[in-house]
């Protein structure tokens, strides 16, 4: 059964950083692309980035420069780095896992960035 479970999530001031984690289970996780979504309240949800099973990264211009993700496939985590955190970061924060056309979810971790 796989399972991806975020955390890391919590209230921080603008301006501060956070470091998102998602643990992945029932996978072979090193072979899985792997992504950051997010979800404000009224809004779409959003594509924050994405990091593939070779190392490679791609991230949204909303973030670009302020996050960094990265894995290690050794313990079957992912890490989304976020630094100079704005109000309009707040979201609900998904990881998904991706292997030839099927996605896994988790349930996510509550960012709040206020003062």
């Amino acid at each position: 059964q796989v399972q991806l479970v975020e955390s890391g999530g919590g209230l921080v001031q603008p301006g501060g950083s956070l470091r998102l984690s998602c643990a992945a289970s029932g996978v072979i996780f090193s072979i899985y692309d792997m992504g950051w979504y997010r979800q404000a309240p009224g809004k779409q949800r959003e594509w924050v980035g994405s990091i593939m099973a070779d190392g490679s990264t791609n991230y949204a211009n909303s973030v670009k420069g302020r996050v960094t993700i990265s894995r290690e496939n050794a313990k079957s985590t992912m890490y989304l780095q976020m630094i100079a955190l704005k109000p309009e970061d707040t979201a609900m924060y998904r990881c998904v896992a991706q292997y030839v056309g099927r996605n896994f979810w988790g349930q996510g971790t509550q960012v709040t960035v206020s003062s």
